[in-house]
């Protein structure tokens, strides 16, 4: 049973209490903030100037506090993270021995910082030992982290409880953010820089000391790029300047391997280096897994030979294997070559704001704050040697008259400062100097050696007083400075870098052909070449270019080239993009892939709309037209994404969908054309170019029941082709709509482009034309006919047309589309060319 409680519920009422309500939104709002930049701040991102995180410094001070410097004996890296934990770092014992052990790891950091003694990790995976097991201190290379910090040279804050000082950024004598790179992720946020070589890095600063004006490639001609601690082969350097000169880019990393001949006409491949951050271990399980699941062939045995000389990881061939192309799904299929993304985001002015930076923009924000470490110290130099030229000034006068200083020590004892400074014009300092000295030492002051130590005491202060004055001098000294550790702890590259010949996109591995693309109303999108389709005489049967589901059927079709970009325009007012050869390529009877195979589309979200093109310039428009007759105008390069979401282009009415979309000059006329047959021409500087989330204006009036079909641009010297749904069409000189008077103005019902009957069915397509193109009619089974639009016949506006396409009962036209012209031939008729209307 539960017993009574022990006091009187009154006790702890709070009678005066106030509680104030908050909304619950803008309180969570509030706090997230907060907690974000806490942790963008003060956990996950480093501090340009030193390249550390928050952990990294508190662990690196500590251990320069405790005496844990290269110089003395190594002691247990529990007394360490028990010292970081207790005065600086308020979080786990865990999250300061994985960043100790990190610091330590010569396969993580291209220079570490931690000299470890013990079992701190390995490349396989292999967990360090616990802290009570291992020990640590500073490597060699990190007193350059912290020299001069006693100086002045950088700014303290409180630590968790206040009990002490902690520093806001260590002085770091080297450019640690580049040299040893970093990797976290914040809120909303992340951070991947590579590591680099030491001496490329500091000739590039030297450079930028030298050369302010230096360029990207002048300081390319120092950093040819990362220089991993697990070497590889760096693939190409587009990659690698690209990110030196946005802050962002993707390197291909490659493991270095070397074939060797064994036994009797045997190959193996042996692995001597691996992409950096790749384990090892987990990379020889895959290869073997893949081997075992016969997706990776030839391959006869595999081994880790690894020793304490070095990595050697031994893939044995099978005879009749080709090492190369085995090589080559090795790479493909393996880590054995990975992608390393750069993302340069570290925090600057004074870790209050992050910052995705170039190359030159970190080597500017490391150089200044190095000049302001060197001023900073000097200014502390000067302090300190102007004090002790004043004692020395002070001795000196002692020295010359010390038979008299001592009488007045000893016979003045109570008041012998004041006697002395009353007697020599010394200061309250210098006085207690001088009795602060033992007897011994007074009677023993050599003045020639207070006056050697006076004039060169007088010499420094000249000397940081001119330092202080001169920026050019303030440039001499750091370049010296870093000249000297360049010198003390540069090596050589570890990670060499292979040229790409020509750079090779994957672009220029793809043969570039025109293709026909097909959507269909079910959502299958594909592409083949056009040459599938011959051309024929109208009024053929055409072959079958798609085997469909019951009750599918295609709904758009275009052609383009594979290099094009194929815009996608969606129901939701979103617009997607693609290259050309990213859409799956099919048979011609095959059905395709889905859609959301291709495109991240939303529950319920369709492609109402594609175009395709090559570029994104500034002066190019898109006029799109909705099916109910809006219209809307905007910049093509504002639609410009990489985004894999897509970006809005057209913001719908709830009953609304885009239906097409038209790739301008900016002064084009745009014809739109109903389904009952009505057409409208008028300039589109009638339509004002608007932002990417407005809705547009009204381009055509429709009567009740009738929406738009299609739009394309106008051009003199063409011809407006229609075809309707029951396979009639015709051509129409396109002087009968841009009039002599000029086109007309939007919004009204329009002009009859085509006089509808029930014979001829709807508009179910329209196209601006010339004699030298083909013509593709789709119908809802499936069936694509080619036709040369030369033997299309030209009637006046209010005409019907004549058959361009024989249809089963119950199948209607769909779609057209325009391609460039081929030469006519007979298609023969075969029994597995599906020639019986589906």
């Amino acid at each position: 049973m539960s017993k009574k409680p022990q006091y009187d519920p009154e006790e702890i009422r709070y009678p005066d209490q106030h509680i104030v309500t908050s909304p619950l939104v803008s309180e969570m709002e509030k706090s997230y903030i907060e907690y974000a930049m806490s942790v963008i701040k003060s956990r996950a991102l480093p501090d340009v100037r030193d390249g550390l995180k928050p952990v990294h410094r508190r662990i690196l001070y500590s251990m320069y506090e405790s005496g844990l410097t290269a110089d003395k004996p190594f002691k247990k890296s529990a007394t360490c993270v028990g010292d970081v934990l207790g005065k600086y770092h308020p979080h786990g014992d865990a999250s300061v021995y994985d960043a100790l052990v990190r610091l330590a790891q010569d396969f993580s950091m291209r220079y570490p910082l931690v000299d470890g003694h013990g079992n701190f990790g390995s490349v396989d995976g292999d967990p360090p030992a616990a802290y009570r097991y291992t020990e640590a201190r500073m490597a060699k290379i990190a007193d350059e982290m912290l020299r001069d910090i006693d100086k002045e040279t950088v700014d303290w804050d409180p630590n968790f409880d206040e009990s002490r000082k902690e520093p806001r950024v260590l002085p770091s004598r080297f450019p640690n953010l580049l040299v040893n790179g970093s990797a976290g992720i914040a809120v909303g946020m992340a951070t991947n820089i590579p590591p680099h070589n030491l001496t490329e890095v500091i000739n590039a600063a030297i450079c930028v000391l030298d050369h302010p004006e230096a360029t990207l490639s002048d300081l390319m001609e120092h950093i040819s790029g990362p220089d991993f601690p697990t070497k590889g082969i760096i693939m190409g350097r587009s990659g690698i300047r690209a990110a030196y000169a946005t802050g962002r880019g993707r390197l291909c990393v490659r493991a270095r391997t070397e074939f060797e001949e064994f036994g009797k006409d045997r190959m193996r491949i042996v692995v001597t280096e691996i992409p950096y951050q790749v384990n090892k271990r987990m990379l020889i399980k895959n290869m073997a897994d893949q081997v075992e699941d016969k997706r990776l062939e030839g391959i006869s045995d595999i081994r880790d030979e690894s020793d304490r000389n070095g990595m050697r990881v031994v893939i044995e061939l099978k005879r009749d294997a080709n090492p190369q192309v085995v090589l080559n799904r090795l790479f493909a299929q393996t880590q054995l070559q990975t992608t390393f993304a750069i993302n340069m985001l570290a925090l600057v002015n004074d870790q209050t704001q992050p910052k995705i930076l170039s190359l030159r923009q970190i080597l500017d924000e490391y150089i200044s704050y190095q000049e302001e470490i060197i001023v900073r110290r000097t200014k502390y130099d000067l302090k300190k040697a102007q004090e002790r030229a004043h004692l020395l000034e002070g001795l000196l006068i002692a020295q010359d008259n010390i038979d008299e200083v001592i009488r007045i020590i000893r016979s003045r004892y109570d008041d012998a400062k004041e006697k002395l400074m009353e007697r020599f014009g010394l200061d309250e300092v210098q006085t207690q100097a001088i009795l602060d000295m033992r007897l011994k030492a007074l009677q023993g002051l050599d003045r020639e050696k207070l006056e050697n130590e006076y004039k060169e005491l007088e010499a420094r202060i000249d000397y940081y007083q001119r330092l202080l004055a001169s920026e050019e001098m303030i440039r001499q000294v750091l370049k010296e400075e870093l000249t000297a550790i360049r010198d003390k702890y540069g090596d050589e590259r570890s990670t060499e870098i292979q040229d790409v010949e020509d750079e090779i996109d994957i672009e220029d591995l793809i043969e570039e052909e025109e293709c026909v693309f097909t959507l269909t109303a079910a959502g299958y999108i594909k592409r083949l070449p056009a040459s599938t389709y011959k051309a024929q005489r109208r009024g053929g049967r055409g072959i079958t270019a798609q085997s469909l589901k019951e009750e599918d059927y295609v709904e758009t079709v275009f052609t383009a080239s594979t290099h094009d970009y194929i815009l996608f325009f969606t129901s939701m007012g979103r617009v997607h993009r693609k290259k050309g050869y990213q859409i799956p390529e099919a048979g011609r009877t095959a059905k395709g892939t889905n859609i959301v195979n291709v495109l991240p589309l939303e529950p319920g979200e369709k492609v109402t709309a594609m175009i395709h093109l090559r570029e994104f310039p500034e002066d190019r428009y898109l006029v799109m037209v909705t099916r109910k007759g809006t219209v809307k105008r905007i910049q093509l390069s504002s639609i410009y994404t990489t985004r894999k979401a897509g970006i809005r282009c057209i913001t719908l009415e709830e009953d609304d969908e885009l239906i097409c979309v038209r790739e301008t000059d900016g002064d084009r006329a745009i014809l739109i054309v109903a389904r009952s047959g009505m057409s409208i021409c008028f300039l589109e500087t009638d339509v004002r170019c608007m932002g990417r989330d407005a809705y547009g204006v009204r381009g055509i009036k429709l009567r009740e029941g009738d929406y738009v079909v299609g739009a394309a641009r106008a051009k003199r010297n063409h011809q407006v082709l229609m075809v309707t749904e029951n396979g009639y069409g015709k051509r129409t000189d396109m002087d009968e709509y841009i009039r002599a008077d000029g086109p007309q103005n939007r919004g009204g019902y329009g002009l009859k482009g085509y006089n509808v009957t029930e014979r001829t069915g709807p508009i179910a397509g329209v196209k601006v034309v010339s004699d030298e193109d083909d013509l593709l009619i789709i119908n809802d089974a499936g069936v694509i006919i080619r036709m040369a639009v030369s033997g299309i016949s030209t009637y006046g506006r209010a005409a019907q047309g004549v058959k361009l396409m024989n249809l089963a009962e119950g199948v209607k036209v769909i779609s057209i589309a325009r391609t460039d012209h081929e030469e006519e031939e007979e298609a023969p008729v075969q029994p597995d060319e599906g020639t019986e209307e589906a």
